[in-house]
Order: C-alpha cells, then sequence, then structure tokens
C-alpha cells in the first residue's frame, strides 16, 4: 500500500529532507539535523509540516452531544475559539487515541453544516488514525439516531506548527490579522501571507507556538511565509519527549500497550459527570487506583533507552518497559519515559534500565524533563 505524502512532499525534498514512513505518510524526519532542528526550536524557532495529523469536523444539531460521548472531556465548556485536550476510549476505557477538539467560529475557511445556534467542531487524530476516527463518528451517529454531519477534511488541508521562543513573533509578522492574543488553546481564524487559516496557540514541543490548519492549495504560500528553520519528525520527538508528552502508538497502543487515562498521566482529561464510551470503566479504575503509572526517568551513566527496553529494580527483576527514549539535546542526559508500578513512580527512585542487554543505572524523575 503507498503512502500519503503531504502537500508539500516535492519542496521538502527539493530542501534536502530525508523522509520516514510514519502512520502510513511519508514524512520529513530532518532537513539539516537534529540536533539543529531541536536547538533551533528551544532558541529561537522552527516550523513543522504536520499534515499527518487528521482533520475532522463535526456540525449539525447533535455535533455536540455527538462528540460529548465519544471524547472524555467535557466539550460544553468549549466557546468558539476554544480547544481542549481530550482522550479517546473504548468500552474497557482504554486509550484508542488522543485528539485536541476545536469549537469553531459560525464562519471560517473550514465550512460546516451548523446552523446559527449550533456548535460546530474540529478535532484533531494522530497520523493514519483519521479514516478510523471518522468510521467511528458515523457508526456512532448512526447508532444513536443523532443529527450530525461528520466530514474528513484530511486531504484538503494541511497543517503546520510554528514552535519556540520566537514564534510568537514569526507568526505575528506573516499574519494580516491580530494574533498573538490568543492564549494558550484558544484559536481563531486569520490571514497568514493572505491565506485564510486556522491559527491555535497549541503545539507539541514544550515551547510556545502555533498550529496552522491551512488550506492545500495555498500550503506552499503559508508555509514560505516563515524564514525559520524547518523541522522534521525526528525533532519533533525529542522536543516532545522532553515534555513528557504521550506518543500515540508508541507510549500507549490499542493492540500492544493498552493504557487508560489515569495509567498515562492523562486523568486530567477525564470528566466523569458526562456520558461517554468507556466512562464507566474509568469511574472504577479512578475509585480502584491503578496498577502501573507513566513516568519518566533519566540514567545516570553511559547509554540512550529504547522503545521496548526493559525497567527492572535494583534486584533486576523486569518492572516495566520503556516507551519512548532519547539522549536529550537539550539537557545531554539520555531520558526516557515508561510504565512502572505506582510504588516505583516517586521521584529519586533506583531503577535499571536494560541497554543492549546491560543493565544501567537509573532514576525515576519529574516530568517534564525541561522548564515550561
Amino acid at each position: 500500500m503507498s503512502r500519503r505524502r503531504p502537500p508539500l512532499h516535492a519542496v521538502h525534498d527539493d530542501r534536502g529532507a530525508s523522509f520516514t514512513g510514519f502512520g502510513g505518510w511519508e514524512m520529513p524526519v530532518e532537513f539539516d539535523s537534529i540536533k539543529t532542528e531541536h536547538a533551533a526550536v528551544r532558541e529561537s524557532a522552527g516550523i513543522f509540516d504536520v499534515s499527518h495529523m487528521g482533520e475532522i469536523t463535526v456540525s449539525g444539531p447533535d455535533a455536540t452531544a455527538l462528540m460529548q460521548r465519544l471524547v472524555t472531556n467535557d466539550v460544553t465548556a468549549l466557546s468558539p475559539g476554544d480547544s481542549q485536550y481530550a482522550m479517546i476510549t473504548d468500552e474497557d476505557g482504554s486509550i484508542i487515541d488522543d485528539t485536541v477538539v476545536y469549537r469553531l467560529p459560525d464562519d471560517g475557511e473550514i465550512r460546516t453544516e451548523s446552523r446559527a445556534g449550533e456548535a460546530s467542531y474540529l478535532f484533531v487524530p494522530n497520523a493514519g488514525h483519521d479514516e478510523e476516527a471518522y468510521d467511528r463518528w458515523t457508526g456512532y451517529r448512526d447508532e444513536w439516531s443523532l443529527d450530525a454531519t461528520v466530514e474528513n477534511r484530511t486531504e484538503e488541508y494541511g497543517m503546520f506548527a510554528v514552535q519556540g521562543p520566537d514564534a510568537e513573533a514569526l507568526v505575528s509578522e506573516a499574519a494580516d490579522d491580530e494574533v498573538t492574543d490568543l492564549s494558550r488553546f484558544e484559536a481563531r481564524w486569520a490571514a497568514v501571507s493572505g491565506v485564510e487559516c486556522w491559527v491555535a496557540r497549541t503545539g507539541y514541543t514544550g515551547e510556545d507556538g502555533f498550529e496552522l490548519v491551512v488550506p492545500q492549495e495555498s500550503a506552499e504560500t503559508v508555509w514560505a511565509a516563515f524564514d525559520c528553520q524547518p523541522c522534521g519528525l525526528g525533532a519533533r520527538d525529542t522536543l516532545r519527549i522532553e515534555a513528557g508528552f504521550l506518543l500515540s502508538g508508541q507510549d500507549f497502543d490499542r493492540e500492544e500497550n493498552r493504557r487508560n487515562p489515569y495509567e498515562a498521566g492523562a486523568g486530567f482529561t477525564v470528566k466523569l459527570d458526562t456520558e461517554f464510551v468507556g466512562r464507566d470503566a474509568l469511574e472504577r479504575a479512578k475509585t480502584d487506583g491503578v496498577d502501573e503509572l507513566y513516568v519518566g526517568f533519566e540514567l545516570t551513566e553511559r547509554g540512550v533507552p529504547r522503545h521496548g527496553y526493559d525497567i527492572t529494580d535494583t534486584d533486576g527483576d523486569v518492572i516495566g518497559t520503556v516507551t519512548s527514549g532519547t539522549m536529550s539535546p537539550t539537557l545531554d542526559k539520555p531520558i526516557g519515559l515508561g510504565y512502572v508500578p505506582v510504588e516505583y513512580d516517586d521521584p529519586g527512585t533506583d531503577v535499571r534500565v536494560v541497554v543492549r542487554d546491560r543493565p544501567k543505572n537509573a532514576q525515576i524523575t519529574n516530568t517534564p524533563f525541561i522548564d515550561q
């Protein structure tokens, strides 16, 4: 099966990007080097093509009811232009995907079929999950006899992320409309280099920044408006690990690493006073507690933790598995994320990580690993 390509694949290729497969997409993994791109985001700014992320719109009289029953957070708390982080869970409370849900205003480039007084939404599934999310939303809509229009818009739009301390100045300079007054998790329609974009103060790097949903036919115009370091998925990964952020399919996986939001450190996204798929299972999990928790750790000797490596106690007994790990470019030390029994989750607890069959000393630590 051929991989999907972002609208600017040829532009990135001309710039010298190297590519990798991710979630069924062929995406730039680096343009210059992961270290260079990582440093740019931490110290100034970088721009990422994240067009592999999905865009699903939900509109109509029962749009709010449908959204409320399929994500863990409370979408009724959103005013137009607000957004929230949420989980999509199955009947057992296990995470299928994580997402950001935006409440759209009444008009804008992403047109929906909602009428005056009806809320409409945009939510962003992870790479390769857009068709699954569309099928889930339409399937439950029909089962529950709700009046809502669900549209998979992923092939209509690109998505870019401008991140770093200088991101605000860069986006302000490129935008024809005011955007610097947006607070974290706020968004609005704004013209960027003359192109109407959905501009959100969100990101996945641990830095201030913006994400822009851009019509595919105007993607190159918007990309060219930002004179900063282009960055690939390699730097995006090291940045998000330093920030302690979950990666769908790696830090949780419905098939291979089933986790609920409380285990994954995302219990804040669960609003048990709403009715959603998986709610009853998660109420039990909150009441009973969980056996394992998502934690950060630092190796205190040489070695780089990688996905799938064992975490052991000081006696060598396996207690968990590394889900993400890297040599932190910012801290110049090996760091990682994974799940351990709750009795090991206190910062400062000594553990071991088995790197190439050799146990390496490590300590549980707070996340994020960097100041935010």
